[in-house]
């Protein structure tokens, strides 16, 4: 199976910054002939404090991820929160995700499922690998047609995560595509006077680790200018750094 790539700034935040990553990814999956999805959250709805930037809203923010897609092509990835929102993001975009801390919540994995629309589920940070079937299930038994799951750390202690690979093996008993979130597992959540921290430097080996225990698609955040991201700035990539990792993942 084809590894598959979800990259994109973490929250939407101008119209401008959307451009200029779609561009870039544009440029990347015409040079390398690889299937990458855009992502963009409409609404962080788990930000750390009341204070924080949560995005642009559904319907704005929707509207910004269509006129992405009709100008540069590419299919698009975003996450609900709520069920109601399945059937509304599910007219703009070509996967749906549902957020780790979510990833139990029967009524919105059956509201995706229902959709019709690839489902994205993210492994919690409080679940083992092998507890992941019984969403997988949740989502087949309404009607999913496919279900990818998302490998993305475990709490370990205060205000730090770490992975354990082998619930990328784990999940693949389940379904086929199994994703490697290079980006968040290297977050330190909360860990930066109420916002979350992390430790970019690290997102390159995450990624070539996950490629050798069998991940077939890679999850990364990123933005032009990732100190002045609104968002997940600490752990996502330059956006200018991405190629270099994107290659380093299809090199056979």
């Amino acid at each position: 199976m084809k590894p598959i790539f979800i990259a994109g700034p973490c929250v939407i935040e101008t119209q401008d910054v959307l451009d200029e990553v779609a561009s870039e990814l544009l440029r990347l999956r015409n040079k390398y002939g690889v299937e990458i999805y855009f992502k963009a959250s409409f609404d962080k709805a788990n930000r750390t404090s009341l204070s924080s930037y949560r995005g642009p809203g559904m319907e704005k923010g929707l509207q910004m991820m269509a006129d992405v897609k009709s100008r540069f092509g590419l299919p698009l990835l975003t996450d609900i929160h709520e069920s109601y929102q399945a059937s509304v993001a599910a007219e703009v975009v070509d996967a749906l995700q549902i957020p780790a801390f979510l990833c139990r919540q029967t009524d919105l994995l059956v509201a995706a499922a229902k959709t019709g629309k690839p489902v994205n589920i993210k492994k919690a940070q409080f679940l083992s690998g092998l507890d992941m079937q019984y969403p997988v299930e949740k989502c087949q038994q309404s009607g999913a047609k496919e279900v990818w799951l998302t490998e993305r750390g475990n709490m370990y202690g205060y205000n730090n995560l770490a992975v354990d690979f082998r619930n990328i093996a784990d999940m693949k008993r389940f379904t086929e595509r199994v994703i490697m979130d290079c980006t968040h597992s290297v977050q330190r959540p909360g860990a930066a006077n109420g916002k979350t921290g992390g430790n970019r430097e690290f997102v390159p080996a995450m990624a070539l680790a996950a490629k050798a225990f069998g991940a077939n698609g890679y999850f990364f955040e990123i933005h032009p200018d990732p100190e002045k991201a609104l968002s997940d700035g600490p752990n996502m990539l330059y956006l200018k750094d991405f190629e270099k990792v994107l290659q380093s993942l299809i090199e056979e």
